[in-house]
């Protein structure tokens, strides 16, 4: 078996692994970097679903894998307050994540990003679905946001993928991570089959760890093996609705996005809105072991008459159970296997009469799937009675401050998951409890999105380039 050496080896190119090397490379590093991807780099990606209209299931996912992971293929925003994604500014303090989000942001804006910002006019508009929101027992958090756009994210990343070839970062794609090397305690690289199906050490001094939601379980798995310190954490479990932009009209133009918190009776789960999409479509990932689950995206130019967002149960688990994630996953399975491997796709109306829904009432309403190949049926026969009665209880206390949004024709699609719950305990400085170790970005369980990811590796590259 072959060895190669570096001085930083980077595990995945999802914002953090990016943000990671490129501030290196900002900072004058002489390190000999690379940075290992399983997926393609960021021109190949193309999706073949936007030819053939249905999911043809590519190993791995054109969506979820390669150049900036998923990133690419979302809906691109950029949340521009500490107050989004994640849990970080406890670990580094608000003052120097909120610095960060502002020094990340304009390196966006120097690779092309839309240097309009949403949410900062129509204050009024915000004062009175705020008011609405309060009146419906729900907190809205309102936050700026940089809008890339699907088609424009990609090439911010293209430009981004460039820079850091041309300043000699190794990008070895179409290469796994298998396992990580350990010698007396301390993490020396990592095991990597390449496209070839060889496997090679690839040995470095200091190796980071960014593999994104994707990689959550499998990080998880490194870290019950090696004894690399971490505990479980929630898991949200919920569905993504769609619903005709007008109704949606007022907090798309006020806010653009619109974060809902809500604890609604009887269980009093935390429920959210997440990822909203004005004028966007709904899409399908695919995960390891075919998994498929729904997410949702929008462009720029291209739209839709449809919003799309998700509505997010988080479930905190206590002992003996310790693997929030697999709980989440056997929800999924259950709802592909019900859909025939296809998401799932249930009118809030047939919920409510407690029937499925069936292709042809589809057809019949205002709301048309943007999901060609999504399948009619019921969603509540996945997922468990505790997350659909806290979701259904959610969309009604909505509708009071978003009238309509509940409305019988309001589409729900199923599984929508968040496999982050793993939260590995690192230092201020990321560094893990394994010596030459250290795990950034959403599979770390500290962030939860684009920013935040970007962040947690600006700041690893200013760490790395000090030591």
């Amino acid at each position: 078996m072959s060895n190669t050496n570096y001085d930083i080896l980077i595990i995945s190119t999802g914002p953090a692994g990016i943000f990671t090397a490129l501030n290196l490379v900002r900072s004058g590093s002489s390190a000999r970097i690379a940075i290992v991807e399983k997926g393609l780099p960021i021109e190949r990606r193309s999706c073949p679903k936007e030819k053939v209209g249905h999911c043809i299931g590519c190993n791995p996912c054109r969506i979820t894998t390669g150049f900036s992971g998923a990133g690419a293929f979302s809906d691109g925003k950029l949340s521009l307050s500490y107050e989004m994604g994640g849990d970080l500014p406890q670990l580094i303090g608000e003052n120097l994540a909120q610095d960060t989000i502002n020094a990340v942001d304009r390196i966006y804006l120097e690779f092309g990003a839309d240097e309009h910002v949403e949410g900062l006019e129509a204050t009024e508009a915000v004062k009175e679905i705020r008011r609405r929101a309060i009146k419906a027992g729900l907190q809205l958090v309102d936050c700026p946001i940089r809008h890339l756009g699907t088609e424009k994210a990609q090439e911010i990343y293209r430009r981004i993928q460039t820079y850091l070839a041309d300043a000699g970062v190794e990008l070895l794609f179409e290469s796994e991570c298998r396992d990580l090397v350990i010698e007396g305690g301390v993490c020396r690289g990592a095991l990597v089959r390449d496209r070839g199906g060889d496997e090679k050490r690839i040995l470095a001094e200091r190796t980071v760890v960014t593999t994104g939601r994707r990689g959550a379980d499998w990080l998880e798995r490194l870290c019950s093996e090696h004894g690399i310190e971490h505990v479980p954490g929630p898991v949200d479990v919920g569905v993504r609705v769609e619903l005709r932009n007008e109704v949606m009209e007022r907090v798309n133009n006020a806010l653009y996005e619109s974060k809902l918190i809500g604890y609604p009776d009887p269980f009093r789960n935390k429920v959210r809105t997440f990822c909203q999409n004005p004028g966007g479509f709904v899409s399908q990932e695919n995960y390891d072991n075919g998994l498929a689950v729904v997410n949702g995206h929008s462009y720029k130019e291209r739209k839709s008459p449809n919003t799309n967002l998700a509505i997010l149960c988080s479930h905190n688990f206590r002992e003996p159970f310790d693997q929030p994630i697999q709980y989440a996953q056997r929800i999924g399975e259950l709802a592909n296997m019900l859909g025939a491997g296809h998401i799932l796709v249930q009118r809030f109306g047939d919920i409510l009469d407690g029937k499925r829904t069936w292709p042809k009432e589809l057809v019949r309403a205002n709301v048309r799937p943007t999901l060609p190949d999504c399948v009619a049926g019921d969603i509540t026969s996945a997922l468990s009675y505790r997350t659909m009665t806290s979701i259904i209880a959610f969309m009604q206390a909505v509708d009071q401050a978003i009238p309509g949004f509940a409305a019988p024709e309001t589409l729900l699609y199923a599984p929508e998951l968040k496999l982050y719950s793993n939260r590995v305990k690192v230092s201020e400085k990321f560094a893990t409890s394994m010596e030459g170790l250290y795990c950034l970005g959403d599979s770390s369980g500290w962030t939860r999105g684009l920013m935040m990811a970007s962040v947690m590796g600006f700041l690893m590259g200013a760490y790395l380039a000090e030591s």
